[in-house]
């Protein structure tokens, strides 16, 4: 025990040796999901304006990259990798689509496929046929822009704390954003249900594989749903979920009438932003007249639900750092588009090979961002300090964060 403290103190005084820089490193927590959704949102919306290959194939890795950095273990972080495989699925699906309903409108032919003839009605379809390379680019250019976004989604579902997500929604929406909250969980939940039967069917010994282990696998994972959604009715019935404060018929009716009234509004003022012949009236003034009608009327029907808040989230530098990356790299690909937009929307005819721009690059950088600038998350990796061995030398701390060895030197409870 002598020589193991002597080995910390050594540590501690001199900083080049032992466990050095962990205590300037930066204290792990949980980001605020919002951070985390408008981080992802920008990246989003960079993929929707355009379908370069390489700007987009950039994207998906700094999405990747950013999950592998700062995600948890906590069940909706293992889902990342279904979004990676159903990205894919689309891009495929894309593909095919255009072999099989016509894909022969270019010069560089491929294949020739028998054509199958349809009858009259169905003029201007053709199935099969010639397939040429402009045509399959051009379905794979659309399947990947489809699948970044897909992709950028999904890292922040594998981010950001569906539960905290919660404390940031109105109370007038409260039952609206639990039963997103309460979706956007499925699916993290059946691949956790799934990692688990497959693990307890290697533990008893069981091999199968394809569609032979389909059915070992799918009972359960079923089973296993229905409980969970069982226990998560009795403890939001236990909790009082949808017990609202008492309130007169004639308040509801006004809320109502003015959050629908807005919402009108709302869908009449952007109607008349994009129809360039329309009234003026339509168009700004009524989108701020019925966003301010649709805003009170949610003020007014929050106050039916009384929420009591335990350690509000709070947002913090590294929230808005992590939120400004986001929108930086959607706000420099819309600049990148507007100073030349045919490297954003590459022709498949003529064939031409894509380009990335040193602003490409730039909104790539500002998205790639929050992978260093967000705190590592609590359980990470990153946040466990090295422990000193017996003989002085740095070992690995154990993995799991409450392992009695970690509590006391030396591994004494």
């Amino acid at each position: 025990m002598t020589e193991h403290r002597d080995g910390v103190d050594a540590a501690a005084a001199d900083p080049g040796s032992g466990p050095r820089h962990w205590s300037a490193a930066r204290l792990p927590r949980g980001l605020h999901p919002g951070a985390w959704w408008l981080w992802a949102l920008g990246l989003a919306t960079a993929a929707s304006h355009t379908t370069n290959p390489l700007l987009l194939a950039l994207l998906v890795a700094v999405a990747a990259l950013t999950v592998l950095r700062r995600r948890t273990d906590a069940p909706w972080a293992l889902a990342f990798r279904m979004y990676l495989v159903l990205g894919a699925v689309i891009i495929t699906m894309r593909v095919v689509f255009r072999i099989v309903f016509g894909g022969g409108q270019g010069e560089h032919l491929l294949v020739s496929l028998p054509e199958i003839p349809l009858p009259e009605w169905a003029a201007g379809i053709r199935l099969f046929g010639p397939v040429a390379l402009e045509q399959v680019l051009g379905g794979f250019y659309d399947g990947l822009r489809l699948a970044t976004m897909l992709v950028c989604l999904g890292a922040a579902n594998a981010l950001a704390n569906p539960k905290r997500l919660l404390k940031a929604v109105p109370g007038a929406l409260y039952a609206v954003g639990t039963a997103v909250v309460v979706a956007l969980s499925v699916a993290p939940q059946l691949v956790e249900s799934v990692l688990r039967v497959r693990r307890a069917r290697r533990l008893r010994g069981a091999t199968g594989r394809g569609m032979r282990a389909l059915r070992g696998i799918a009972l359960p994972v079923l089973a296993d749903a229905l409980d969970r959604s069982l226990a998560l009715a009795a403890a939001m019935d236990s909790r009082g979920y949808g017990r609202t404060a008492a309130v007169p018929a004639g308040q509801r009716a006004a809320t109502g009438a003015l959050v629908l009234g807005g919402l009108v509004g709302v869908c009449a003022g952007t109607y008349g932003l994009l129809d360039s012949t329309g009234s003026g009236y339509l168009g700004l003034p009524m989108l701020l007249a019925g966003l301010a009608v649709a805003v009170t009327g949610m003020l007014l029907a929050g106050r039916r639900v009384h929420r009591s808040r335990y350690r509000p989230d709070r947002w913090h530098p590294a929230e808005l750092l992590v939120a400004g990356c986001g929108i930086a790299a959607a706000a420099v690909t819309l600049l990148a588009g507007s100073v030349a937009p045919e490297l954003l929307y590459p022709p498949v005819s003529p064939l031409t090979w894509p380009e990335v721009t040193p602003l490409m690059l730039l909104a790539v950088a500002a998205a790639a961002g929050p992978a260093w600038l967000a705190p590592p998350p609590p359980g990470s990796p990153s946040t466990r300090p090295p422990t000193v061995g017996t003989s002085g030398s740095t070992v690995a701390a154990p993995t799991r964060t409450g392992d009695p060895a970690t509590s006391v030197p030396g591994g004494h409870p």
